[in-house]
């Protein structure tokens, strides 16, 4: 991977062999171009992830950074460093195998990673979650959507699956996962990446979920289904990561329509599908820099209140105000005005 080191450069990448490789180069970063570095070695040594975090903010502070790191060795000191660094976190959410009298048992620390993550958030850090599914023995169906279920009540920015990307990897079938159970959660899995990830759902995936009472392995179990009707699935060959935002937010309004019909709730989804087209504009402003123009229902001020996490209440308490919103980068940041 070295040997591209100049290719690499002219296209505003690089790519190194070690950690130390990469710490060399910091210095040249900035006069080379390099704006956004993704770090695929997830450092379980805390000293050399804090003299890695060091040498960024001391050699290149304005470049945009992404760092695996393992629930074990994240802490304050960490998030601190990274809170000074333009970076995402990409966190490990695994449990350990544990071989008992009666068997191989999977053990998750739920407190250990809520109480990270609420670090993280109150340091206003952005995090998304790195997950598998039957890797470590006693893992099962029934386990994995307890912490699937778990990881988005979480608001992670994203959660990464390396089993859709990594075609040499192929689950075998246990004990306690079988064919059908990996078949399952591969597409719950891809679902999720689709509607969630792609669809940059974040801001708002739990208030709307909220009325329709299901968790979120259920939603996504049933967008799979979905998925498969539509030839978008990941037997389809579907690639979501090459479709523009847009039209996965066309997908996601398709399908929360369906299902707040479903769920008879019709009457909400003019609230929701004004929730879902701001942040998208705001997420597309973000991401790729583009301007847009938003028709909406209710005035984007009351959009963007506290009262908008409880999609029920707003739609009986806020009037409606249809109007169209431009959605633009200011001289402050990212904004928007009726037009």
């Amino acid at each position: 991977m070295s040997k591209a080191l100049d290719k690499g450069f002219e296209q505003k990448k690089a790519e190194f062999q070690s950690l130390k490789d990469v710490e060399n180069a910091l210095s040249d970063f900035t006069k080379n171009g390099i704006t956004e570095f993704v770090l695929h070695e997830r450092l379980q040594d805390k000293g050399r992830l804090v003299h890695f975090l060091n040498s960024v903010q001391k050699n290149c502070p304005e470049l945009f950074l992404t760092v695996p790191v393992s629930v074990s060795v994240l802490d304050r000191e960490i998030a601190e460093l990274c809170s000074n660094l333009f970076c995402t976190l990409d966190i490990q959410f695994a449990g350990t195998s544990k071989p008992t009298k009666d068997g191989t048992v999977y053990l998750f620390d739920k407190k250990k990673y809520a109480g990270k993550v609420s670090m993280l958030n109150d340091m206003g850090l952005v995090f998304g979650f790195d997950m598998d599914w039957a890797v470590l023995q006693g893992d099962s169906i029934k386990l994995f959507r307890d912490r699937f279920d778990f990881a988005l009540s979480l608001y992670p920015n994203h959660i990464d699956f390396f089993q859709l990307e990594d075609t040499e990897f192929s689950a075998k079938p246990t004990a306690t996962f079988s064919s059908q159970d990996l078949r399952y959660v591969r597409d719950l899995a891809f679902a999720c990446k689709t509607f969630y990830t792609c669809g940059r759902a974040v801001p708002w995936f739990l208030s709307v979920l909220t009325p329709l009472k299901i968790q979120p392995q259920k939603f996504f179990s049933d967008f799979a289904e979905w998925q498969r009707c539509n030839n978008c699935s990941f037997s389809s060959g579907f690639l979501p990561d090459l479709v523009k935002h847009a039209e996965i937010e066309k997908m996601q309004l398709n399908f929360l329509a369906e299902k707040y019909e479903e769920k008879h709730k019709e009457s909400l989804f003019t609230v929701v599908k004004d929730v879902v087209r701001l942040n998208g504009a705001f997420a597309r402003l973000a991401g790729e820099g583009e301007n847009s123009v938003v028709e909406l229902s209710y005035n984007p001020d009351d959009l963007f209140s506290p009262e908008v996490m409880d999609i029920h209440g707003f739609a009986e308490n806020v009037l409606l105000e249809p109007c169209q919103v431009k959605v633009f980068a200011g001289n402050q940041g990212p904004d928007y005005k009726v037009i």
